[in-house]
């Protein structure tokens, strides 16, 4: 299983990206969220991954962090939704927003998604209530540096090393500064 690829953004071209691995080009779909995070052409990226493997094909999907490609494993475990549909539901809302619908049991938003209809929309939230945990919680604890947090997730960094590195930061509305900060504590 390859579960996560650390390499250069090669290309872009929503839905699909190319990641240079050592001199080989990964092909992986993404979330228009996902996508919305990739940093420019020629730079160092992290995906998390899941390989789906059909009769006909390899694909491989990657997410900007480990809660997004957390919500996809759940989501395609779904009877009727498949991998396609599962990343059209994330493009359509992020994971944390997943969540908070699944929650509220808000079925009326989640048939608003391309491809959902009310008894897929239904049973998402029979099949997915408790299953899937709010990052807005986690995030709470990082204080008023709640986008340095998100930010630190989406680099690869773990839930537990991006509530570390932001305790201690005063609270800023400069979200390039605060990561800066951040990243060094990481780095010491």
């Amino acid at each position: 299983m390859i579960g996560r690829i650390d390499g250069i953004l090669a290309e872009k071209h929503a839905p699909q990206v190319l990641v240079d691995v050592g001199g080989i080009g990964y092909e992986l779909d993404v979330s228009m969220q996902t996508f919305c995070l990739l940093p420019p052409l020629g730079e160092a990226v992290r995906l998390y991954t899941q390989l789906v493997v059909r009769e006909d094909a390899h694909l491989l999907y990657g997410f900007a962090a480990r809660e997004e490609r957390a919500a996809f494993r759940q989501l395609v475990k779904i009877g009727g939704i498949g991998a396609k549909t599962a990343l059209g539901i994330l493009s359509a809302m992020s994971a944390d927003e997943l969540a908070q619908t699944i929650a509220q049991e808000d079925v009326k938003r989640l048939s608003s998604v391309p491809g959902i209809g009310k008894k897929t929309a239904e049973r998402m939230v029979l099949e997915l209530r408790g299953k899937l945990a709010p990052v807005a919680s986690v995030a709470a604890a990082a204080g008023g540096n709640e986008d340095v947090f998100h930010t630190l997730i989406a680099l690869g960094y773990s839930e537990r090393e991006a509530q570390n590195a932001v305790k201690h930061l005063p609270p800023t509305g400069d979200v390039g500064e605060g990561v800066r900060l951040a990243l060094k504590t990481l780095l010491k």
